[in-house]
């Protein structure tokens, strides 16, 4: 993943944090979130369940697409709670650096 793919990442998040704070957005993202924690919650897992079919199927566009929505999807789940993706990075980098080997 270059530097490009990661700042279209903060860019997303960005703009999924703005449809959280403006009521009168009327894009998807708004009114999944206007339909509250258990919905998005819904979503992820109905993406999640979908991402496993296309991969079981083994058909790459649809592996692509299936990802592409699951990871939106957690990005309006991780808004909708007040966390960034930063967090999650975060998470996996002390899970990596608890994993290293110690020199010395």
């Amino acid at each position: 993943m270059n530097a490009s793919e990661t700042a279209f990442l903060q860019e997303l998040e960005e703009i999924i944090h703005h449809r959280l704070n403006s009521p009168g957005d009327d894009s998807y993202t708004a009114s999944l979130i206007a339909a509250g924690s258990r919905r998005i919650a819904q979503k992820v897992g109905e993406e999640g369940v979908e991402l496993a079919l296309a991969a079981a199927a083994g058909d790459k566009r649809e592996i692509i697409d299936e990802a592409s929505d699951l990871v939106y999807h957690v990005l309006v789940l991780l808004a909708d709670q007040d966390l960034r993706l930063k967090d999650v990075c975060d998470c996996l980098k002390a899970r990596h650096d608890s994993q290293q080997p110690r020199s010395g």
